[in-house]
């Protein structure tokens, strides 16, 4: 954890959303990032089961659920703005970390949220 958080500090380390993180979160335990983190892989697995279920990206319920990620990032980590949310969606392909963390959900799922937070965010 430590790499990454000296990665995101050098990448983001200036901007308002990395100062909000580090305000929102100082305070939370072991316990705390546990239900976090948990809570966002719950959302990402309904992406997952999502896309199983042969929804488009594009389609109302994948729709609900960017916005449903966009509001537990915004209440747990940051303001996500459209602008941030869209910066994540290719991040969530381009960086092979991402993407195989939120893959191991299903294969796909990560350019399946990719491409429906391109389409929120149009």
């Amino acid at each position: 954890m430590k790499n990454y958080d000296m990665e995101v500090k050098q990448r983001f380390g200036e901007t308002e959303a990395y100062k909000e993180h580090k305000e929102k979160t100082a305070g939370y335990s072991g316990d705390k990032w546990q239900e976090v983190n948990e809570g966002l892989n719950l959302v990402l697995k309904k992406f997952a089961e999502c896309k199983i279920s042969g929804n488009a990206a594009d389609s109302n319920e994948s729709q609900k659920l960017v916005k449903e990620l966009q509001a537990y990032i915004t209440e747990n980590f940051y303001t996500c703005t459209k602008e941030i949310l869209a910066g994540l969606g290719v991040m969530y392909v381009a960086d092979e970390r991402f993407k195989n963390n939120i893959d191991k959900h299903a294969e796909g799922t990560a350019e399946f949220i990719s491409q429906a937070i391109k389409t929120y965010c149009k």
